[in-house]
């Protein structure tokens, strides 16, 4: 049985996910851990048609050797192959899967101003990459494989073996790779995404206001243009691709000094190999001017230091709690999964395609717009059972978009 399930979640990876086209190319970035999954979803690129298959493998092992023995100098720079590689390959129209997957504690005891520092310095270097996947220039998935580290932090009080299969068991049911056919239960799932996401486009609403007993109180602007996305995205070539696997949620971009209030987290955030929990954040038009974190202070700090554009949000993202990754249960340490258990906001930059032909935008012209501009994007869940948001409108109209952590519509 699972092997069939593992032969549906390669397919639903790479013909859904990134939906590989016949004669492209796939890149695969993967944990060497996961290798027999990545050599499954290389098996079946090829079969659907794919030119060829590049898997870069990376090792979280050798990561923290790296963070803990190697000199100072070596975190300030990137070898330019591998940005080469990267860009050359998108510029050729490369699709690309990525495989999230990593023991959420594995750097604790790694300083934080080292994984900063490197994760600045490797943002910088890819900035150019990374702003094609989010215009959406090329189609990009990332899917989440277990690893002994990460299943045993999720199952605690199981042996690894165990830990690993109970997470493998999660994981089919949320990406619905237990259904009799994933394909047709993602296109019924799209359409429900496609709903919620047409009438917040209809509704064109100026603003949103976040309430909760936690002690959220935020009002997030939105900018004129706006667009709310979901479930399926194109490429300019109008191939259509699913990038988060799973997902639950309906986003879009703030008005970068449109944010007032503090929030208040809902689930811890891994960031680095580190985790960061019962934190708040508060903003004056629009900047973090203050931050609160029981846990992983310092790593919060260098997320929101990171450059002038990571003192903003960049996304706002609407998520039922009752929706199959909340109703599990589960935190699963991990932002794909715990993202689409919670609304959640983002620190940094903003997607392009939320805001009306932004994809062809200039970034001089996209702030200019309101939307944010950063090397970053972090992902943090603000949801809970009780959370209201109430819309308003250009017309003064308030109207009810979640109630009791739902939507009211």
């Amino acid at each position: 049985m699972k092997e069939d399930f593992l032969r549906k979640y390669a397919e639903l990876a790479v013909k859904t996910g990134v939906n590989i086209q016949k004669g492209q190319l796939l890149v695969i970035t993967s944990p060497i851990e996961c290798a027999p999954f990545t050599r499954l979803a290389t098996e079946v690129a090829y079969e659907a048609g794919a030119k060829d298959v590049i898997v870069q493998w990376n090792d979280e092992i050798c990561t923290k050797i790296k963070y803990l023995k190697a000199p100072e100098e070596v975190f300030d720079t990137i070898p330019k192959w591998m940005v080469d590689s990267r860009l050359s390959s998108a510029k050729e129209g490369a699709a690309f899967l990525s495989i999230s997957a990593a023991d959420p504690e594995l750097l604790k005891d790694v300083d934080p101003k080292r994984i900063a520092r490197f994760q600045k310095t490797s943002q910088l270097a890819l900035k150019e990459f990374s702003e094609r996947l989010m215009s959406n220039k090329n189609s990009w998935a990332v899917v989440s494989i277990p690893t002994t580290g990460w299943a045993t932090k999720v199952f605690p009080n199981s042996t690894p073996e165990e830990a690993v299969e109970l997470l493998w068991n999660e994981i089919f049911k949320v990406v619905r790779v237990d259904s009799e056919d994933p394909v047709a239960a993602w296109d019924i799932h799209k359409n429900t995404l496609s709903e919620k996401m047409n009438f917040l486009n209809s509704k064109n609403f100026k603003s949103l206001h976040y309430k909760n007993e936690k002690g959220t109180d935020l009002t997030i602007e939105l900018p004129e243009g706006h667009i709310w996305a979901g479930g399926a995205d194109y490429t300019a070539d109008g191939v259509e691709f699913i990038a988060n696997m799973p997902t639950e949620e309906v986003f879009t971009l703030p008005k970068k000094t449109g944010v007032n209030g503090i929030v208040y987290s809902s689930k811890p955030l891994n960031y680095g190999g580190n985790l960061i929990d019962d934190f708040s954040i508060t903003f004056k038009d629009g900047r973090i001017v203050d931050f609160t974190a029981e846990k992983g202070y310092d790593t919060l700090k260098n997320i929101v230091e990171t450059d002038e554009g990571s003192h903003y949000l960049g996304e706002v993202a609407l998520v039922p709690f009752d929706s199959p990754i909340s109703n599990s249960g589960i935190i699963f340490f991990n932002t794909l999964y715990d993202e689409n258990a919670s609304c959640h906001l983002a620190i940094g930059a903003s997607y392009p395609i939320c805001i009306k032909d932004g994809e062809n935008l200039s970034e001089e012209d996209l702030e200019k717009k309101g939307a944010n501009q950063s090397i970053t994007h972090i992902d943090f869940m603000v949801g809970t059972e009780d959370l209201e948001i109430v819309g308003t409108t250009h017309e003064g109209e308030e109207i009810q978009v979640f109630k009791n952590g739902n939507w009211a519509f």
